[in-house]
């Protein structure tokens, strides 16, 4: 006997271990598909006639009339395919109506509109004017009213290509520890049009790594965690107003999945007419997140 293990019996051995590899390697491999299919309906939504690409234009309403057109004496100076004069927009006593002229050509939902008032998205489903190409609607902010428009002919939509990010990194998938604040803690929230509002915060978001321990303050969005954080990317390799983070709410067992793969560049970094949050002071992270989307070569910012 010279003491050998079997070759049969070394491979018998051996094999738990690299099964257990095998899955964990297909494991990453499924999540990383996971993650760039999450990110290629996230370019398409960009890209469609109704994404974020196509805004043209915020127009904000002063109270009584607000003329719009594409001529250059009107109050809302819309692009060359709107009528010269198309109509006004009259706020009294924090009502938004619509006074269409004779050829303007308005519709809602596909019906020539007569004059008629507007909900705000306030309501969850603003009134959307179209004429044309262009869609326009009302939208309430902490600093008043204003007029979005759209267009799904906007030239960035044909010129955008893509958003660089960071390599697909597990270890940027966190689970964090939710701290619920009692009551909730009010947060002062910087806003990229120079305003600011103030939001409920449910409780922190405690997570590691690298050993060392950080936490966010998120809000809620509908039946998600909204988190808007910087970190020492921002301004650098990443946007420098932060990034955006959607997360579940907090399991059974208090625990929150912070995936920053999944980290992306708010709106305003492809448009001036967006009207994005910034990230308060305690979301801003002592630690480079190197993960999700880099900040866009084209940015507006």
């Amino acid at each position: 006997m010279t003491g050998r293990i079997p070759r049969r019996a070394r491979l018998a051995a051996a094999l738990p271990v690299l099964l257990a590899a095998g899955l964990a390697a297909c494991g990453g491999g499924a999540y990383r598909r996971e993650v760039d299919e999450w990110h290629e309906k996230r370019l398409e939504r960009l890209r469609s006639p109704e994404g974020w690409l196509s805004l043209v234009g915020l127009f904000r309403l002063e109270e009584g009339a607000n003329t719009f057109g594409s001529a250059a004496d009107n109050d809302f100076v819309f692009p060359e395919k709107a009528p010269a004069h198309a109509g006004v927009l009259r706020l009294e006593g924090g009502v938004v109506t619509v006074e269409p002229s004779g050829d303007a050509g308005i519709t809602v939902d596909g019906k020539p509109v007569a004059p008629m008032p507007l909900a705000s998205d306030t309501t969850g489903a603003p009134t959307v004017l179209e004429m044309g190409p262009l869609r326009f609607y009302v939208i309430a902010r902490p600093s008043g009213l204003f007029v979005r428009l759209k267009d799904r002919e906007a030239e960035l939509i044909s010129l955008f290509e893509s958003i660089e990010r960071y390599p697909v990194r597990e270890k940027y998938r966190v689970a964090a520890r939710f701290e619920p604040y009692e009551p909730s803690k009010m947060l002062t929230i910087p806003n990229i049009m120079g305003y600011e509002s103030i939001e409920a915060c449910p409780g922190a978001l405690v997570f590691t790594l690298d050993g060392q321990a950080y936490r966010l303050e998120p809000t809620v969005s509908g039946d998600e965690f909204f988190v808007v954080f910087g970190d020492e990317t921002s301004g650098v390799e990443t946007y420098g107003g932060g990034r955006y983070l959607y997360t579940a709410m907090p399991d059974a067992e208090g625990r929150v999945i912070l995936d920053f793969n999944r980290a992306y560049n708010p709106p305003c970094i492809f448009t001036h007419f967006a009207t994005c949050a910034l990230p308060h002071a305690d979301n801003i992270l002592p630690v480079r997140i190197e993960a999700g989307e880099k900040t866009w070569e084209g940015a507006s910012h």
